[in-house]
Parts: structure tokens; sequence; C-alpha cells
């Protein structure tokens, strides 16, 4: 009985729509045929074919696959394309050093170039792909069969034909496929490939392909009775000079010659690069495999992407560190106004680095919300030492050989993050930023924190074994720094290898400062304008920090400098103005309305409702908690939250009601408290955790419950106990300066964190009263006001 598959049962495309954006790039080939449902790796060398695979990996990873007609053309033109090719997904790509690329690709089917175009040096067209209709009956099984035995016979008979591709053949169900296969490893030349890919019958190829099998198994007769008689006529040395001629005639009908021989070529790039003795025995190891290997073999590619990252490691190439403190010094405050902790600490760093010569195996993390120069700074650390500076990027990483690489037993295998930033920058010694370490995911696939423990001790890390490497390589000389926002969410393993530095949250004047002197002048620069045709006054720029901006870095201030700049660029162009001093009247015109009201009171007197300070990973906030008590309705008193509160926030709610009717009695209210209690934190899409707003939910169920209103314009922080004691939180600082950008005027923090007072800038002490207290009554002392 006939079985019949058609296109539904393989992985195909239609036809592309007309339109640039829709056209399909197409993969130029010189020397071979690619066929459909057959994987291969090929190098790709030509700009042409660069491009075509660049493009398809910005799309969808489709190409056309299309041969020349003359292998000896080397500029190739539309005349020079079969249009009949093969549509095909680009499963890898890998740069190499001489800007070539290795490129994996599988064939999804047949298809037809109706039109072909090429534009700035590379091809695209229109594709009609083939739909193919396979079917099987007692003929074509036959066929099957004879296609198999004889293919079988013939690469016992033939070394050049890896053997296990005999096990592939015998696989295939269909006579297309089957046919595309034998078609792909027999050593035809390529127009009798091209051939055998435009047959558009199943049936039909495959008897094409017998034709070829037949042909191929008598020249192996013929070959081998030939070279009996020549091993019977000549002697030993003719035989020797005979060998070598056939081989130097084979090398040129293949474009090929001694010289270029590629284990060789390998051999002398392993000696070049100085490989120490573990990399160097498995380089060799690997050399003598692909020596064995058909220059067509799947594991030859392997092979050969092996050793081009062996030799392309920077295994002995440093640089030489140049360390002058006052130098240093000098352009941290060129490049980076404020943050006078952070840079002493580095300028401690670069000091003990110099006078040790070798770094002193610290890890360390800048802590700090977005925007207030952790990334930049950590690249100057790399100016002043003259080093170079590679950025790993952590987010979202969820699998271990992220890190450390992966095997080469896996398809597509790859080296992990660490030795890639190595290879790009070419040096064993860099200043390696891993940045947002706090954002790495878990998943089954692998824990990366794992990984990152064995890169950040200093005990371990001279030996890094990668396992895409699977030799140990030496990173004890890099200096790594970690960037994070937020500690809560850093793995403790990897926090305990690393000394925390942190970033404060900008003050408005500090932000202002950054404006003029570096943010400005930058975009009046990118935007091709110049200072004598725009410039901002001083008012404009502290009314874009106060009113537009109110954040804790500069990121969003920077691209509201580069919005008006972009406006003020096209007035200048369109020739409305010849130069323009940017005004506080201008920005409504140019930002529109501003989104924030500073001058609005989150705290005005309400009973009930209290402004409570937090810190997240984006600088302190306001948030404001409001308490609302009703009879209860079902007899028993209930508490309700919402507002999306965290579980430690709930906790911290269920404290402060258990304080509060603990405190009654003493402020001489005897009667019970029987309420539902409802506390809801307004901004209820964001997520809130943490006890620094117990205190502020204690005086906001008092206040509900003794109707003594909320001072107005008071901000409050900490956690409450039990037993009415305020316990110390984090982030004052930043709380402070919220509380301060917000329009309060009064703060309450508790007194352990009283000395962290000197640190706030003179700018927010001048305007906030700031009172400490250490239990619950003084806090009501210094919020509440009498009853109404």
């Amino acid at each position: 009985m006939a079985r019949r598959r058609t296109q539904a049962d393989t992985p195909g495309a239609k036809g592309s729509a007309k339109g640039d954006a829709s056209r399909t790039p197409v993969l130029p080939l010189r020397d071979l045929v690619h066929f459909p449902s057959v994987s291969a790796t090929i190098h790709v060398a030509r700009e042409p074919s660069v491009r075509a695979i660049r493009k398809a990996l910005q799309g969808d990873q489709k190409v056309l696959v299309l041969s020349q007609r003359d292998m000896s053309v080397e500029e190739v033109g539309l005349a020079d394309l079969y249009r009949v090719g093969t549509l095909s997904e680009v499963l890898q790509a890998m740069p190499m050093p001489d800007g070539s690329m290795r490129v994996a690709i599988r064939g999804i089917g047949r298809a037809e170039a109706t039109e072909v175009y090429q534009n700035e040096g590379a091809f695209s067209a229109d594709v009609d792909a083939w739909e193919e209709v396979e079917y099987i009956d007692l003929e074509v099984e036959a066929a099957m069969r004879m296609a198999v035995e004889t293919y079988t016979a013939i690469v016992e008979s033939n070394r050049a034909i890896p053997p296990e591709t005999i096990q592939t053949v015998s696989l295939a169900d269909f006579p297309g496929a089957l046919a595309d296969v034998i078609a792909h490893h027999l050593p035809l030349k390529p127009s009798e490939k091209q051939e055998l890919l435009e047959i558009r019958d199943p049936a039909r190829r495959l008897d094409g392909v017998l034709r070829f099998l037949k042909k191929e198994e008598q020249l192996l007769v013929l070959n081998s009775k030939i070279q009996e008689k020549v091993e019977k006529e000549l002697g030993d040395a003719q035989r020797e000079f005979y060998l070598r001629e056939q081989l130097k005639a084979i090398q040129q009908e293949l474009s090929e010659s001694e010289e270029s021989d590629e284990a060789d070529e390998y051999r002398r790039k392993v000696e070049e690069a100085g490989l120490p003795a573990d990399a160097l025995k498995r380089a060799i190891r690997e050399i003598d495999r692909l020596g064995r290997s058909p220059a067509s073999s799947p594991e030859g590619q392997v092979q050969r992407n092996y050793l081009d990252l062996l030799v392309s490691l920077p295994w002995n190439e440093l640089t030489l560190d140049s360390v002058d403190i006052l130098e240093a010094e000098k352009v941290l405050d060129e490049q980076h106004f404020g943050l006078k902790p952070a840079k002493e600490r580095i300028l401690d760093l670069l000091a003990v680095h110099k006078l040790r010569r070798a770094p002193l195996g610290q890890v360390i993390c800048f802590l700090g919300p977005p925007g207030v120069g952790k990334t930049s700074i950590a690249k100057s650390i790399a100016d002043a030492l003259g080093r170079r500076f590679v950025r790993i990027a952590l987010g979202g990483v969820r699998d271990e050989a992220e890190v450390r690489g992966h095997r080469r037993t896996y398809v597509g295998a790859m080296p992990g993050r660490i030795i890639q930033g190595l290879q790009h920058c070419g040096s064993r010694n860099p200043v390696v930023l891993l940045d947002e370490i706090d954002k790495l995911a878990h998943d089954g696939q692998g824990d990366p924190v794992s990984a990152l423990l064995e890169v950040l001790d200093a005990e371990q890390n001279s030996r890094f074994v990668d396992h895409y490497v699977e030799a140990p390589f030496d990173i004890s000389q890099v200096i790594f720094i970690a960037t994070a926002n937020s500690l809560h969410r850093v793995p403790g393993p990897l926090l305990d290898r690393m000394e925390i530095i942190e970033f404060p949250t900008y003050t408005d004047e500090e932000r202002v400062k950054i404006a003029e002197k570096y943010l400005i002048p930058r975009s009046i620069h990118d935007h091709g304008l110049d200072p004598s045709q725009l410039s901002f006054r001083s008012s404009a720029i502290a009314h874009i920090v106060r009113h537009y901006a109110p954040e804790a870095g500069v990121r969003h201030l920077d691209r509201l400098i580069a919005t008006v700049c972009r406006k003020a660029a096209r007035a200048i162009a369109e020739g409305q103005v010849l130069s323009m001093e940017v005004s506080p009247a201008l920005l409504i015109q140019y930002l529109g309305r501003p989104p924030y009201d500073r001058n609005q009171d989150l705290s005005t007197g309400e009973i009930g409702t209290v402004s409570s300070l937090v810190v997240g990973d984006f600088g302190g906030a306001v948030m404001t908690v409001e308490v609302s008590l009703m009879p209860p309705a079902s007899g028993t008193p209930t508490l309700k939250l919402t507002g999306n509160l965290g579980g430690v926030m709930r906790e911290s709610a269920e404290a402060a009601l258990t304080c509060v009717r603990a405190s009654l009695p003493k402020l001489g209210i005897t009667e019970p408290f029987c309420y539902d209690v409802h506390i809801h934190v307004p901004e209820g899409a964001i997520p809130k955790d943490g006890p620094s707003a117990g205190l502020s939910i204690a005086l906001a169920i008092l206040s509900a419950a003794t109707n003594r209103p909320v001072r107005p314009r008071i901000a409050v922080t900490g956690e409450i106990t039990l037993r009415g004691k305020v316990l110390g939180v984090g982030g004052v600082r930043d709380k402070l300066l919220a509380a301060f950008r917000a329009n309060c005027r009064e703060a309450i923090i508790p007194h352990e964190n009283l000395i962290e007072l000197e640190d706030i800038d003179p700018e927010v002490r001048n305007v906030l009263n700031v009172t400490a207290v250490k239990s619950f009554g003084d806090a009501i002392k210094a919020a509440l006001e009498d009853p109404v």
C-alpha cells in the first residue's frame, strides 16, 4: 500500500510577499550545493555572503542558498547565480577574527528565486517555496532499497566519505529526502548536484541519484583495477612518485595546495599562541583528529571552532599597569561629580594595587540606584590603570553555562561569557564589570550563582575551567567590579565575597551641576550644535530637575535635555532662529506640562493618613499609608490589607495594630478597641515590602482611633515592635532626600539612625526638621496633633 507525505510533514516556508521588508536574504555559495533535510557548517568569507547571514539573523533567520554557475568567479553578480536553491535556517553564526563567519545552516525545502535583487553588495530575492509531495509504492521502495545498498558499498570502498553517513542514509523514510542526503555526501561536481536539486519529483530525483551511484560504483571498481595494475608494475620509488603526483592532481582539482594544509596551519598557530601545557595537549589532540576527519564532516567543523578559540585566547597577553594616584584622582573628579566616598575608596584600591603590583583579590560591588554613575566610574578605573574594559551583563542570566560555557557535546556549544569577554578584549588582566549582579535568575538548567562563586574566589580562579575550553585559564589577574541596585536580591554567598561601596542618591543641587558640567555640553555636541547656538539658563536647568525629573540618578534628566536639544536643532535647521536660549517658559512648549507637582503636600494634616519614607531599587520615595476604622461587620474585628503589600509589610501592619491596642490605655482611652481595620497603600500596581513602614502604619491607626490629625508636611520611617520600640532602618539618606523632593518639612526617623544625619547634605538639613525617636510614645508626640 502506498504511503504519501505532503509539505505539511516537513518544515517549510511560503513565498515572500513583495517589498524590501519581506524579501529573503540570498547566500551565494561558490564551491558547493546545499540540499534540504541536510545540516551543514560552511565558512562564509565574501562580503555579500556575510551581509546575507547578518540580515537573516536580524529577521526570521531564513536565507535562500543559491549556488554559482561558474565556480571561478570571485565577484558574483545576478547573472552568476542559479535561480533554484534551498530555503534554509541559520542555526548558529560565529564571527572569526579575520571578519569571516562559521555558519551552521539547516535546509528546509526547495525554493525558486522569482526575482533577485542586489543592493549595496548584498543579494535578496522574492521566494517561491516548492511544495513537495512524497509518496512510496512498491517500485519506489525497491529503488530506495537499492540506493541504500549501493551507497553502503561505495562508502565501504571510498574512504573520503564518512562511514557514519550510512546510518543517516538508512534512516531516510521518503525517496526525496533519501536522494537529498545521498547527493549531499556523494563526491559529485557542483553542476551535477545542482541538476539533482532542480528535480521536483522525488521519485525522478531518486532515479537520478541511482544513476550517479552506479557511475561512482563503476569508477571505484575501475580505480581499484588500475591501482592493482600500477602497484604490480611500479617499484617502491616509482610508486611513491606516482602517489605524490596523484595527490597534487587531486589538490589542484580542488583548488588546494600542500602549503595550505589545514592541520599544519593550526599547528603553526598553536606554536605561536604559546598555550600552557594542559591547553597545548588538548590542541594537539584536536589537530590530529582534524587531520583524520573529512573536510566536510560536521565533527571537523566543531574541531575548527574549538581550535580557533584556543589560539585566539590571550593566554599570555597582559597589559602593563600605569598607576598615577594624583592623575587618577584628577580624572575621577573631571569625569564624575560628587561621589566623594566612592572616589576615596577607589583611590585607596589603586594605591594598594600600585604598591602590591597585583590585584588584592577583593571584589568591589557598586551599590546604588540607576543612573548614578556606577558603570561609568568602573570604566574610569580601567582607564586609570591603563587596562582594557569588559562589561558582562548578568541581568536575566539563568543558565550556569552562560558563565561557565557549554560542553562541546552539545549542538551549538559556545564558551561562557567570562571567556568570551577575555577573547574579545585580547588581555588576561582587564577590568571586568559584572553588571546587575542582583538580577541573576535561577531555573532547572543550572545555578549561575554557583558558577560565579568560582569566578570571584581568589583562591580558585587562577585555574578557572570553562566547560567549552576544558583547560584551566588563569583569571586571577582580572579586577572584577560588580554593580547592583538592591542588596536584598544579591545571593548571600556572592555578597560574602564582595565589598560594598554605596553610590548615594544625587541631590537636586548636584544634578543641576551635573547637567551644567556634563550632560548639556555632551548633548549639544551630539546633536550637531555648538554653545553659540544653544544655551540653557540656570533657572531652566533647575526647573527640569525639580519639576520634570525628580529621580535618584540622571538618566531621565539626560533624556529630557536631549529632547530639548532635538527641538532646538530642528528650529535652527528650519531657519526659524539662528540661536536659542532655553528658559523655563520654553520648557512647557518642548517638554509639555510637568508630570510631577513639587508643591503638593503628601501629608496635609488628615486623620488616619501618614506619609511613609521607603527606599527601593530606584532610590528613596514617599508613599501614603491610609487607615479606615469601621464597626465590625461580623461581630469579630478583622484586619484588611490592600495595596499589593509583601509578606514583611503585612507582618509589620499586624505588629503595628497590636502595638496601638496596647498603647491605648496609656493614652487614657479605656474603651475597647473593637473595629474592622482597613490599611491601604495607594498605587496598588507597584509591589511594596519591607519593615520601614511599621511606625507609619501604627501612627495612622492611632490617628484614626483617636481622631488626632497628623501634622502636615511630615514624613515617617522606622520599624515598630509589639512593645512600642522603634528600630533602625536602612537607606535613611535616600529617604530624607525623597522627603525633601516631596516638599516635606519634618521627618521622623529612629534614634539608631541619628548618626547618619552627618551624611545628609546641608541643602536638605537646612530645610528638613528631623526628629529621632526611640519609642512609639515619642513618635506620637512628634507626629500627632491634639484631637479634633
